[in-house]
């Protein structure tokens, strides 16, 4: 069966992974002792060899050598190219009988050389053990044992056997990096995706996973395959129901034309009444309500619409000319502080929409001064609009204010309070440049709206 085929590749790809990982390292730790021990049996070099069986030669043809005391130190040779060679003579019961200052690593090796059942060689830290060569004199067995003081060339998994805690930190640490490399491998189209969601969840619809992730054969590869579908249908359904709220309320404006023409020619008529006013006002009313709509569904279904690098203050300069005009006329003063070299990427028409609806709001509940604000910051540009007025006391009020059709308490009143549209015209302009926008109570009474663009 192809592993493309198998089902929960995540699982798959997990399990072999971290069991990889664990039986390499638990298979280097574990090799170490076996080749320790496959170098300490190692058999004995011929040139090795061929000097203890000429020491033994020498030994057979005098047999006093072995009681000698004093004298002649013939366990002392220097062979090998002029280097000191030492040798040690047991007996049957494993005693040396020509030394008696027996260190610890002749003893060790002793019995390595006993456990292997063979001539063997060993290199220990400052010294080269080799033997045994058995051999008789006078009818008794005898071995005979070599020692070359020098330090030659251990191979390497001696030290990482000798230095348990190094070893095992380098194992621990060797495993953290494995599975740091499998858990980046799995954790950075995760990372995509989440980015994905964040930009879609914002209003960024036309976002859609990268093709690096929507490419791989795993579940994720999958999952990013059933986001893009699932991005697909939701742009597709807003786009759908903003072109059908714009289409309802442009047809409602037909009934809407002819009953004012209606009421028009009833006026002209010189037939007008108390209801017949009332009718007039609610038609306009209407009217402001279905410009409103259309204006919502306007900006929505532009919010992909190329912007352009203009300057804030130029922007908006028309917007704050009408809101500094409107609040002389309430005898109130907006206060504007935004620099003229202040550039961002831009839309202008919905940007102007909103800062004019968010200006007008804050004039209306406002008792004696408003002030307009911008400055940047490396990544963005922070507009603020504060009021003086009475502020919004209900939370819940003061985070849902942006949504459409929706009114705190304080302005249920429809001469009050609008139809709940111009907030949301704001918050669908600020989104459409990848924006956010806020509401806070200001201190010590009144409100401040904040809007963060990037730059």
């Amino acid at each position: 069966m192809k592993i493309s085929s198998l089902p929960n590749r995540i699982f798959i790809k997990l399990l072999l992974s971290f069991w990889l990982c664990s039986s390499l390292i638990i298979a280097i730790v574990g090799l170490l002792p076996l080749l320790q021990q496959t170098h300490d049996q190692a058999p004995i070099p011929p040139h090795l060899q061929g000097l203890l069986e000429r020491v033994v030669e020498r030994i057979q043809e005098k047999p006093e050598l072995l009681t000698m005391k004093r004298g002649k130190h013939w366990h002392r040779l220097r062979e090998m190219g002029n280097k000191p060679v030492r040798f040690y003579v047991a007996d049957e019961q494993g005693q040396l009988i020509n030394n008696q200052r027996v260190s610890r690593g002749i003893r060790r090796f002793m019995l390595m050389a006993d456990e292997a059942g063979h001539p063997i060689s060993h290199q220990f830290k400052s010294e080269l053990l080799f033997g045994p060569q058995p051999f008789e004199v006078e009818g008794k067995r005898y071995t005979l044992y070599g020692r070359l003081a020098e330090v030659h060339p251990r191979p390497w998994f001696f030290f990482f056997a000798e230095n348990v805690a190094l070893t095992l930190t380098l194992a621990i640490l060797l495993s953290g990096l494995l599975c740091g490399l499998l858990a980046w491998h799995l954790g950075k189209p995760l990372r995509a995706l989440k980015q994905s969601a964040e930009a879609v969840a914002s209003g960024d619809l036309s976002h859609r996973a990268d093709a690096s992730t929507t490419a791989r054969k795993d579940e994720i590869g999958q999952l990013a395959q059933s986001f893009n579908a699932m991005a697909d249908a939701i742009e597709s359904m807003v786009n759908s129901q903003q072109r059908l709220i714009g289409d309802i309320s442009h047809e409602l404006r037909t009934p809407l034309t002819r009953l004012q023409l209606a009421l028009a020619l009833t006026r002209k008529k010189g037939q007008t009444s108390t209801e017949i006013e009332r009718i007039g006002y609610e038609a306009e009313q209407l009217e402001a309500m279905i410009a409103e709509l259309l204006e919502l569904s306007r900006v929505k279904l532009d919010i992909h619409e190329h912007k352009h690098k203009l300057s804030l203050a130029e922007t908006l300069g028309q917007v704050l000319d009408d809101a500094e005009f409107e609040a002389e006329q309430q005898q109130k003063s907006l206060l504007i502080d935004i620099d003229d070299s202040l550039m961002l990427m831009l839309n202008p028409r919905p940007l102007a929409r909103a800062v004019e609806n968010l200006l007008r709001n804050a004039i209306r509940y406002a008792e004696r001064e408003v002030s307009i604000r911008a400055y940047a910051e490396p990544e963005r540009v922070i507009l603020s609009i504060r009021d003086d007025g009475p502020g919004i006391d209900n939370e819940a009020d003061l985070q849902a204010i942006f949504e459409p059709f929706y009114r705190p308490q304080s302005a249920r009143e429809r001469e009050s309070g609008g139809w709940g549209l111009g907030l949301a015209i704001a918050k669908a302009a600020i989104q459409a440049h990848q924006g956010q926008i806020v509401a806070n109570n200001a201190t010590p009474h009144g409100l401040e709206v904040i809007i963060r663009l990037p730059r």
